[in-house]
């Protein structure tokens, strides 16, 4: 099969890219590197069924010759990180809604199946935990640029859907929830390698906040894992899917646990949110999601605790 991915030299892209790959599938990559990166996807360049396109999902013209030519398209590309959000709001939106407006509507023209990335971002603020994909959404003022990104993946969620029922295109919609493991940067506050880079340098590990906010993180292998085998289920279809994992850490237990595991002698450090981001910044205190859903569909369970991710972590950083 001849598959087509945005954003697939990110770090859960080349993730895919080799899984796909190593199914016998051709893959086609397209990329303009603002947080993806070439050394992602080396490894690859050498085989004969993969192709690496630098490009933006904002040129339709490019995008159209790419679409037409493949079978399916897992639509990974978007504006990723809080720091870059908050950087560059104005692109992070025409990023999220144009070139998902612009992959939604050449995979029409030409009925090609489209796996949508969206994010637990679009829940917002609701302190209704866990997170089931039919919930309510909470989200603060238009003032504080996060919220514009939950909007952007919720629009975009929207016009995924809109196409599948008026147009009939096989669309799947996708939730992540704190996706992790090796090739993550820490550059735009991805929280474990940056905690991970802070450990073995025995720098300050930062802490935004109090830290008492909690997360779940899920292992990029069971989340991509996951993606495909919801890309083969014919019910997955017009649907949304949570994927992630359950297991949930407090930042600051998170913090202790990576210097415990590294032997580092960092201090933990606390920081405002104000002076990490900006003024109003606000975050959520819990993200957990409902995976009832993604396991009834395809029996989704997680194969990484928290332990071994950290492991797979650690590895990567001191190789």
């Amino acid at each position: 099969m001849r598959i087509l991915i945005t954003g697939g030299a990110g770090f859960i892209g080349s993730h895919l890219s080799e899984t796909l790959l190593q199914e016998g599938h051709q893959v086609t990559v397209i990329d303009n590197l603002s947080t993806g990166k070439l050394t992602n996807i080396d490894h690859l360049q050498m085989n004969s069924k993969f192709k690496m396109i630098i490009g933006s999902i904002l040129d339709k013209s490019s995008l159209d010759d790419l679409i037409v030519n493949c079978d399916e398209i897992y639509h990974l590309a978007a504006a990723v990180g809080v720091s870059y959000i908050i950087n560059n709001p104005l692109l992070s939106l025409q990023t999220n809604i144009i070139g998902s407006e612009n992959i939604l509507e050449l995979a029409n023209k030409y009925k090609k199946k489209v796996l949508l990335a969206s994010s637990s971002e679009v829940y917002g603020k609701s302190d209704k935990i866990p997170f089931r994909e039919d919930d309510d959404r909470v989200l603060g003022s238009t003032s504080i640029s996060r919220w514009g990104y939950a909007c952007s993946k919720a629009i975009d969620e929207f016009m995924a859907l809109a196409y599948y029922r008026e147009k009939k295109l096989p669309v799947i919609i996708v939730r992540f929830f704190n996706t992790v493991g090796p090739r993550q940067s820490s550059q735009y506050g991805m929280v474990i390698p940056k905690f991970m880079r802070a450990a073995l340098l025995n720098h300050p590990i930062i802490i935004h906040g109090t830290g008492e906010q909690s997360r779940c993180f899920a292992d990029v292998a069971d989340i991509v894992r996951g993606i495909t085998a919801l890309m083969k289920e014919p019910r997955a279809i017009g649907q949304i899917f949570n994927i992630g994992t359950i297991e949930e850490i407090s930042i600051n237990d998170l913090a202790k646990k990576i210097k415990k595991l590294v032997k580092s002698k960092s201090k933990i450090e606390h920081i405002p949110y104000e002076t990490a981001y900006e003024q109003g910044f606000e975050d959520m205190h819990r993200r957990m999601p409902d995976l009832t859903k993604i396991k009834e569909f395809i029996g989704y369970h997680p194969h990484y605790g928290l332990e071994q991710i950290l492991e797979r972590v650690k590895k990567h950083y001191e190789n």
